[in-house]
């Protein structure tokens, strides 16, 4: 007679049956497949204070073998920010004064997998001063060297002011490009284009967000780039339709981001040649795409030529893509 097999038998061989994997069950004789590799904990993560409701976060760059694909930036344990695989800086803002926070960065790769979070990087935030109306003083000279094709070094004199210099804004032609800490007179500055000519400014700021004069400008020139090794600046894959709605026809454009070197939040679309409309994109708004909507005067039939551009990570504008031609108009 067979002997009736225990409930603990029947819960190992149920247990076989659904982890079907390469080792035996119930026997030594295979090695556990090891788990995924994950990428390895950002490194160099430094926090400082900008003003009294924001902060600056800065980390290494991971080793271009981790395959990253984005940071993710945690403040007290809770996710707050993702940015893309080619920057290491951002500004946190929308802070409390006088309080203390605790900034870590993971780094996801293609496949998914998440880094440890490694230490948490201790701040607090200046109180604010409501009677602070005075600005910083100019940074009295500005100096600028160039590092190779995509970098640059700036130098500057410091700054003064009644409270304190808690931040210094870096300018590329108007546009803010990179933040350095109220004790800070040099920063490098990266993202930027091979054997192209830069024009920079720094401003001071205090605790209470009072911005100082611009100092003297400094310009610099980038190194070429090796050759092959060109980022891809353009706009791609434009494509546009005409839409009638109403009696009023208007041009549906669409197209893909630039791959250079972080996120473009503005675009601006050219028809015939002509300045047409600008694109800002908020937020929370997709990085990897621009769309847009061009209301048309016209209600006539006519052909449009039309091209976009993008402002890049370095703060000037790329390349027009090729133009397209779109038909509009009964």
């Amino acid at each position: 007679m067979r002997p009736t097999p225990t409930l603990a038998a029947l819960s190992t061989t149920a247990a076989c049956l659904v982890a079907l994997t390469a080792t035996s069950c119930g026997s030594d004789s295979g090695a556990a497949a090891e788990p995924p590799e994950t990428p390895t904990v950002p490194t160099g993560v430094t926090v400082y204070t900008s003003t009294s409701t924001s902060v600056h976060v800065m980390w290494n760059k991971a080793a271009a073998a981790e395959n990253v694909r984005r940071y993710e930036v945690y403040s007290n344990g809770k996710r707050i920010q993702n940015v893309p695989a080619a920057k290491h800086m951002i500004d946190i803002t929308g802070l409390e004064p006088s309080t203390r926070y605790a900034f870590a960065v993971r780094a996801r790769d293609a496949d998914g997998k998440l880094s440890g979070a490694g230490r948490a990087e201790p701040v607090t935030t200046p109180s604010a001063d409501a009677d602070d109306n005075k600005p910083p003083t100019q940074p009295a000279t500005l100096k600028a060297r160039a590092d190779g094709p995509r970098s640059a070094t700036l130098t500057w004199t410091k700054a003064e002011d009644n409270k304190g210099v808690t931040a210094y804004d870096i300018y590329q032609e108007g546009t803010k490009i990179h933040s350095a800490g109220g004790n800070e007179t040099s920063a490098s500055v990266t993202t930027l284009r091979p054997d192209t000519r830069y024009t920079f400014t720094v401003k001071a700021r205090d605790a209470a967000d009072n911005s100082g004069p611009e100092s003297p400008s400094a310009t610099v020139t980038t190194e070429s780039e090796p050759e092959g090794k060109a980022g891809a600046e353009v706009a791609t894959d434009l494509q546009g339709t005409a839409r009638e709605q109403g009696g009023a026809w208007s041009l549906e454009l669409v197209w893909n981001a630039p791959k250079a070197g972080g996120d473009i939040t503005e675009y601006e679309v050219y028809v015939d040649g002509k300045f047409g409309s600008k694109l800002v994109l908020g937020e929370s708004a997709p990085k990897d795409t621009g769309r847009i909507s061009l209301p048309l005067e016209k209600t006539e039939k006519a052909t449009y030529a039309v091209k976009v551009r993008a402002k890049l990570p370095d703060g000037k504008w790329g390349p027009f893509t090729k133009e397209i031609e779109v038909t509009a108009g009964g």
